[in-house]
């Protein structure tokens, strides 16, 4: 108990909001909710923790020696700020990766591992890693609760969490789980802005702005105006979430909000530099470039014209389509024009569909 203390007064000098112990016995119903999802296809596609839906509900799976999981929370607000309203000719970003927050995060697991290697244990950190459901982690800790909006929610920070473990040998003293959820609280289901909450605690992946933003390929035009000015991620069902309205209302300096015009002008090395932390499939920029893309579709701005023409004339043939699309919502004269001229040359498929889809 006495190094239990310790660790968690480190913890909490380094910044954590949140500690607790827990076993490393399986989670085996997070493995069969997770395997159910997989099985119905509502995980739509997602990897990460998906890839082994058996190692990442047993760490004991990568680390066979394991025997506690010491799990910290931290929370990105109110530093990561706030996007503010949309204003014409900007994406926004969501809150959590407005720069690399995980960076604290992993000094506080550091130094836990660091004093616990110190007294002569094994000890490994584990954050944003496939290797283990770090929110599964957190419940069984007594660092938070299940939320309605899938997400673990903390007293007082509400989801405004990141979440990791310190995985180790030493046989601590397990934490209690904690007693109390969202009660009659669903403010996070209606403000999804596509229904992917489709019952209290179940994302439909399928219907989620944040997965169409990260995921590769062509996002269904049937999200593409629900995207509305996001560049990478949602933040509309935390922003709903009343525990972490606190944090929220003091989250006021402007972060968050990226020119598209400037965006889309930059080389891939500029993007990859400027984006390093978030998840790019393939470390390729498409994705960003087709989010900006379909944000300018959305929000008609000046100088986005010539952009989108240049777009229309890409190598690559998904960005050739959004940005076909975007034309198409502008529908002025100019627009159509590009999109009419475009259709004569175009050799993919797909594209001369939503070139054909634009102009009517």
């Amino acid at each position: 108990m006495e190094l239990v203390q310790l660790l968690e007064h480190v913890a909490t000098e380094q910044g954590a909001v949140g500690f607790g112990v827990a076993d490393v016995a399986p989670f085996d119903e997070v493995r069969s909710d997770m395997e159910h999802r997989v099985k119905e296809g509502s995980h739509a596609g997602l990897t990460f923790t998906y890839n082994n839906v058996a190692r990442s509900t047993d760490v004991r799976t990568s680390v066979p020696w394991a025997e506690r999981l010491v799990v910290l929370a931290s929370s990105y607000l109110p530093e990561a700020g706030s996007p503010g309203p949309a204003r014409a000719g900007t994406a926004r970003i969501a809150r959590f990766a407005t720069e690399d927050h995980y960076e604290g995060l992993r000094a506080m697991l550091g130094a836990v591992a660091a004093l616990l290697t110190d007294r002569g244990f094994e000890a490994m950190t584990l954050s944003d890693d496939n290797r283990l459901v770090d929110r599964a982690a957190a419940v069984r800790a007594g660092v938070g609760w299940w939320g309605n909006n899938a997400m673990v929610l903390a007293p007082g920070y509400g989801p405004w969490l990141l979440l990791g473990s310190v995985v180790t040998d030493a046989p601590l003293p397990v934490s209690e789980p904690m007693r109390r959820d969202c009660g009659t609280c669903t403010a996070c289901m209606p403000a999804c802005p596509t229904g992917a909450l489709v019952a209290p605690g179940v994302l439909d992946a399928r219907k989620c702005l944040a997965r169409w933003a990260q995921a590769p390929g062509v996002i269904p035009r049937s999200f593409r105006a629900a995207m509305g000015d996001r560049l990478y991620g949602c933040d509309d069902c935390l922003d709903a979430c009343p525990p972490g309205g606190r944090l929220l209302a003091q989250a006021t300096h402007p972060r968050g909000r990226v020119n598209l015009l400037e965006l889309l002008g930059s080389t891939d090395a500029e993007l990859l530099a400027a984006y390093d932390h978030f998840y790019l499939p393939g470390r390729r920029s498409t994705m960003l470039r087709r989010n900006a893309l379909v944000v300018l579709g959305n929000a008609p701005t000046d100088g986005g014209l010539s952009v989108l023409a240049e777009y229309l004339d890409h190598s690559d043939p998904v960005l050739r389509l959004h940005a076909a699309w975007a034309l198409g919502r502008w529908q002025t004269a100019a627009a159509l024009a590009l999109l009419e001229q475009a259709k004569a040359t175009e050799p993919d498929g797909a594209v001369r569909a939503e070139i054909d889809h634009a102009l009517r």
